[in-house]
């Protein structure tokens, strides 16, 4: 791994995103890019026309003195923003990470993942953010967003960083939780963790097979694996799994299915998401 890229809004998940990007970084020697990014109304200094049927003067008068609040305003937001990645890159190094770089960017958060995410290995997010800090089955609004466009496994962390000592990865056997398997055998962000692996469903050959490449894989990249199929709903008994054997960290596959499909049925990952208190890394 040679970069992971945080991105912070000044929520209190900030703190944690740092956090959870330095023990990825002390993991893998890997450099951080820290990033900010502005919604294009926070640096927008033009006009809005707020006059209705004022007099040409008076109007005129209105909109210069909007025109110089939307200036003000962007530029608070611009330090505001400076100040968020100063704190940020001091948390960073505190907890020893020797080269951060920190990043100021107008625009839309997808847009400015996608063009920085070239470079990188791992994206690490908060949960929620600024808008939804206390609430706490709300998701922030650009997660999925995120998860579902970006090429790079993403870790979204927990509102605390705790140490990380063993990992659970949440197996259906799909592309994603594969592509979920193959990573981690070869990432030595989790070598030397402890490893276990879940199967939610019925105890069948097929799904029996599954699990046992999937095993082997981990195996093969030096891991003892604690291996388990369990029947029942996937979201409670993968969290009742992460209660009971003290997991502190979760890998799963991420929106397996269509936006559509998801609006209809639901999504095992929002649900994960929301309900669990550990940090998640989620594959696409």
């Amino acid at each position: 791994m040679t970069k992971i890229l945080a991105m912070i809004d000044g929520s209190v998940y900030s703190h944690s995103v740092c956090d959870h990007a330095a023990w990825a970084a002390g993991r893998t020697q890997a450099d951080v890019d820290i990033i900010h990014v502005l919604g294009r109304r926070d640096g927008s200094s033009a006009p809005v026309n707020r006059s209705g049927n004022l007099s040409v003067g008076t109007r005129d008068t209105l909109l210069a003195e909007l025109a110089e609040l939307d200036e003000q305003k962007s530029k608070l937001a611009q330090k505001r923003g400076r100040l968020i990645l100063e704190e940020a890159k001091s948390f960073l190094v505190e907890d020893g990470v020797s080269e951060v770089t920190s990043k100021l960017r107008y625009g839309d958060l997808v847009e400015t993942v996608l063009e920085f995410e070239g470079e990188a290995d791992l994206l690490v997010i908060g949960k929620r953010g600024e808008a939804a800090d206390f609430a706490k089955m709300h998701l922030g609004s650009n997660l999925e967003r995120v998860v579902r466009s970006s090429h790079l496994p993403v870790l979204v962390s927990s509102r605390a960083f705790k140490p990380i000592n063993r990992f659970l990865i949440a197996f259906d056997g799909g592309t994603s939780a594969l592509k979920a398997v193959d990573h981690i055998a070869r990432d030595p962000m989790f070598a030397g963790l402890e490893c276990h692996i879940l199967s939610v469903g019925q105890d069948t050959e097929e799904a029996r097979k599954k699990l046992e490449r999937a095993e082997s894989l981990l195996r093969g990249g030096g891991f003892t694996v604690t291996a388990d199929i369990r029947p029942g709903q996937a979201d409670k008994v993968i969290a009742a799994k992460v209660e009971s054997d003290g997991i502190d960290l979760l890998a799963m596959g991420a929106y397996g299915h269509s936006r559509m499909r998801t609006l209809i049925i639901g999504s095992t990952t929002s649900e994960m998401i929301r309900s669990c208190l550990i940090p998640i890394i989620l594959f696409r």
